[in-house]
């Protein structure tokens, strides 16, 4: 049964802006920088300053440049004791909220009570040039500084002064007229920037042996294992069955690692002496920088290498080098694509190794346009406020949009470019409140948009309003709506068609596949070395913020997501449900002149069954091009109701939002293990059942019912003899008669093949 529609206010809407794209005229920036709205902007280089005065007591200068625009001011930081300071740095002013008509740039010297002005500059907004890329940036010029009187002052300043657009080069690093109330100090944390994931290994170490080994105590056994540790992974083997000073494994560990190597791989072989006790019997460290690159299945060539280990005698430590070695076989496997993404929705599927990618088939354009209705994030001065930018991740590229100051409707209004690789993928827009803006706290989630790829025309501009829907302990929330602009450009059909034919994966995931234990584990392990990487660049990507955009939190369990789950199963087989339903109205004679039509199809098929496959075939196409009509005309978006988020019950809720462990009070867990004890139950009883048929059939031939499987047996030896001798049409027309056989020639009891086969024995008897 069809969904009833979204809520309207949780539902997609299509947008019109005034873009570039589409348009047949327009200048130089409607071709490159098309899926945004044009945004002008007043550019101020403030580059160095020279030759100025000394204004202090102890003959020295703290200079530092203010640039003001009507009620707009932006400062540089301030040098002390330069009088050739070097700022090199942008202002930017939105052209639509200047209401003044020159442009002052002073520069002045940091005192202690009352800055003093050591000169000015002042521009007629009227004359300034104009600018538009791919044009050279406009070059800086020494202007002469004057009094306020428009008297000569001592000193020069270089400036470059320009209007131009957001296409312009200088405005991700530029400061923004509209994040004035932020200094010099916090601007750093509200730059737009493009960030790029580290490159990603699986390291496979086998541990195959060791040998001479000496452990401490020689009267017993040794109980040994070998424990790696790279970074902050550790994974152990398990004890040697050859409990000897020459234990054998033969086990692999993998680990993730990422490049730059920055740690090497250390290994220690111990031996169990007690149920907590492990004794070292020797050590290796292992630089990976040195370490083979594999980039297909064929195995890499064995090492041996040294243990060594230290033996305190008295307060020293002192190294003693053994003759205990271990043989190893380690690789950076590059086959591999290291998944830190739910492959049910990841952005990228290449394997590591540069040499195995195959060429681009298109390119992903995203302009972000704009936020309306977003909700207050935190409070300032006694109201709320928002500070909003938008992350974007496409593969290895991630960008990160300005932050939008103390706005609930912040326009953005900038594009961004990703090279595709594979069209099955999806791209992820976050939108974040910034809690670095005047304060240190975390960023906070405001909702996020998936669109996959494959669901897009190629050179279609769409252009709609997402929901941004978060789900919090009190229930699912709006917190607003994001405009997108996105265009996916083919480069070419054949090779973009090609693709469907090819593995999703790389094929060592196929050839030597990972368990799916192995590949939670380490996906964890991406997630943090890529959340710890970025959170180290400049302005820092939050660990929060990557967490959230990597669904890092997607394996946990959830009442909600199995209900959404056991939903979307239902809404599968619903079909095979509709056909089933269907076939028994036509045995039941429902409609007659269907019935007499479904006799006359299958008297066809019967005496020309070449034209079965062929009749298949035929009416899947039919009903393709019958659905064309209802195709969907927009992107995917997250949808409350596949979700199971409009109608879940609080308690659930909570569940899904406690900690791990849980931090919730006893008569809670309780409660709620004995819901899941009931549910488990169920589940249970189903897995049982299909058990039980399955041993059913087992049972026909296995003698455990000596009459039953006589009576199968003669049955068999009867069927074979007749399908010998009588022609298969034949048989195949009695057996359709008989099933879509008139009603009155039916009697309601089951039937005898359905009676003989219940009756059949399982093993459920047999079980405790």
């Amino acid at each position: 049964m069809q969904k009833p529609p979204q809520a309207v206010d949780f539902a997609l809407k299509e947008t019109s802006p005034n873009i570039g794209a589409g348009a047949l005229a327009g200048d130089k920036l409607s071709c490159t920088y098309d899926l945004v709205e044009q945004m002008q902007y007043l550019y101020v280089r403030v580059v160095k300053a020279k030759d100025l005065p000394a204004k202090d007591i102890t003959g020295s200068c703290d200079p530092y440049v203010e640039v003001k625009l009507g009620n707009y001011r932006g400062m540089t930081r301030h040098f002390q004791k330069k009088t050739n300071p070097e700022w090199n740095l942008v202002f930017a002013f939105s052209k639509e909220r200047i209401q003044a008509s020159i442009l002052e740039v002073f520069l002045k010297d940091k005192d202690v009570v009352l800055d003093d002005l050591i000169g000015r500059v002042v521009f007629d907004l009227h004359e300034i040039p104009k600018r538009f890329p791919p044009d050279s940036p406009l070059a800086p010029q020494w202007y002469r500084l004057e009094d306020r009187k428009g008297e000569r002052a001592k000193g020069e300043l270089m400036l470059a002064v320009w209007m131009g657009t957001q296409a312009d080069e200088a405005f991700p690093d530029a400061w923004h007229s509209d994040a004035a109330t932020v200094g010099p100090e916090g601007f750093v944390n509200i730059r737009s920037k493009v960030y790029l994931s580290p490159k990603l290994w699986y390291v496979r170490v086998n541990v195959i042996e060791a040998q001479d080994l000496l452990p401490s105590d020689k009267s017993r056994f040794p109980e040994v294992h070998v424990k790696a540790m790279l970074g902050n992974q550790a994974l152990r083997t398990r004890i040697s069955q050859s409990k000897t000073i020459n234990p054998i494994w033969n086990e692999d560990l993998m680990f993730v690692v990422a490049e730059p190597f920055e740690e090497p791989l250390i290994l220690t072989v111990e031996d169990r002496v007690g149920p907590t006790k492990d004794d070292v019997l020797g050590k290796c460290m292992i630089p990976l920088q040195h370490v083979q690159r594999r980039l297909d299945h064929k195995p890499v060539h064995t090492r041996w290498f040294n243990l060594e280990k230290h033996v305190i005698e008295g307060d020293q430590k002192k190294e003693t080098k053994f003759a205990s070695r271990i043989h190893l076989r380690i690789c950076l496997d590059g086959g591999y694509h290291v998944l830190d993404e739910s492959t049910h929705y990841s952005s990228d599927l290449r394997p590591t190794a540069k040499q195995l990618w195959k060429s681009s088939i298109g390119i992903l354009e995203v302009g972000v346009l704009s936020a309306v209705g977003l909700m207050p994030m935190k409070s300032k001065d006694g109201r709320g406020t928002t500070d909003a930018y938008c992350v974007a991740k496409y593969g290895q590229k991630w960008v990160r949009t300005r932050t939008i100051v103390d706005s609930f409707t912040p326009r953005w209004n900038e594009q961004y470019t990703w090279e595709v690789f594979d069209p099955c993928t999806v791209v992820t827009i976050g939108v974040f409140d910034n809690g670095h803006v005047g304060g240190g706290g975390k960023d906070s989630r405001i909702g996020k948009v998936r669109i996959r790829l494959s669901t897009l025309e190629t050179d279609r501009v769409y252009t709609h309003s997402y929901p941004l829907l978060v789900l919090h302990p009190s229930g699912v929330k709006k917190m607003g709506e994001v405009q997108l602009a996105v265009r996916f450009t083919g480069s070419s059909l054949i090779n973009m068609l090609h693709m469907y034919s090819h593995p999703l994966l790389p094929k060592m995931h196929y050839i030597h596949p990972l368990s799916v234990t192995q590949l939670d584990s380490l996906r964890h392990q991406a997630i943090q070395i890529v959340s710890m990487r970025l959170t180290r660049a400049e302005p820092p990507l939050r660990k929060e913020v990557v967490e959230y955009m990597l669904d890092v939190d997607s394996h946990m369990w959830s009442m909600r997501r199995s209900k959404a789950n056991f939903f979307r199963i239902m809404a599968v087989l619903s079909g095979l449900i509709a056909v089933g339903r269907w076939f028994d109205r036509i045995c039941n004679w429902k409609n007659p002149l269907t019935t007499v039509l479904i006799h006359i199809l299958f008297i066809i098929l019967v005496l020309y069954p070449e034209l079965i496959l062929a009749t298949i075939f035929l009416y899947l196409f039919l009903i393709g091009i019958w659905n064309y009509r209802w195709r969907p005309r927009h992107p995917p978006h997250m949808d409350t109701r596949l979700s199971h988020a409009d109608a879940v019950h609080p308690d659930e809720l909570d569940e899904e939002f406690d900690t791990f462990p849980t931090s919730r009070p006893s008569d809670m867990v309780r409660m709620r293990y004995d819901r899941l004890r009931s549910i488990g139950g169920r589940v249970q009883t189903v897995i049982g059942d299909l058990a039980s048929q399955g041993e059913r059939f087992q049972s026909l031939l296995s003698w455990r019912d000596p009459r039953a499987t006589t009576l199968f047996v003669t049955f068999c030896l009867i069927a074979a003899i007749v399908l010998y001798v009588t022609p298969l049409q034949v048989v195949a027309l009695l057996f359709g008669f008989y099933v879509l056989r008139h009603p009155r020639f039916r009697h309601k009891l089951p039937s005898v093949p359905l009676n003989f086969f219940r009756r059949l024995p399982a093993r459920s008897d047999s079980m405790l």
